[in-house]
């Protein structure tokens, strides 16, 4: 009998400067705590019972950035399994943000947040499995992907995915 899953569901979002070249990153060195501690990502979080998966990236950059999207789109989703030290099962939406509103702070309470060339994006120290589905989110193909990612707590075991 396969085992009872009730992800964490979660946001992960990109957010491209308005000329397209960079993307603005999270830098997770504030908290010696963090599970991601000196790891690079993208922002986002848990999902409130009270909103919808858009509502929840918006108030995460919100929250994290200081500002506010104004154009986004769904690039896909993850479906991480044994995911991290706990070895939770993690669904996330991942979004890019193609307009923002404000300016964005210098920092989260995670780490500052840097610009960083979407080129090089996978060459930050970052989770291994995000090396597998961030070619994905910057690519041309307009088709949302769908993807499994199981770790064995901070290992991936495999990578497959959707998009059709």
């Amino acid at each position: 009998m396969a085992k009872s899953y009730r992800p964490i569901m979660s946001t992960l979002g990109y957010i491209l400067s308005p000329d397209r070249r960079r993307v603005l990153m999270t830098y997770r060195v504030f908290r010696n705590d963090d599970e991601q501690f000196g790891k690079y990502n993208g922002i986002g979080g848990h999902m409130e019972s009270n909103e919808d998966i858009a509502a929840c990236m918006i108030r995460e950059i919100k929250e994290e950035a200081g500002i506010t999207p104004t154009v986004m789109s769904l690039r896909g989703t993850v479906n991480w399994t044994g995911f991290g030290p706990k070895g939770e099962d993690w669904l996330a939406f991942i979004f890019l943000v193609h307009a923002f509103s404000g300016e964005p702070a210098q920092a989260s309470n995670e780490g500052p947040l840097q610009w960083v060339d979407v080129d090089k994006i996978t060459t930050l120290p970052l989770w291994e499995g995000d090396r597998y589905f961030l070619p994905l989110v910057f690519d041309d193909d307009p088709r949302p992907f769908h993807g499994f990612l199981p770790y064995d707590h901070d290992r991936p075991l495999g990578w497959s995915y959707t998009r059709i």
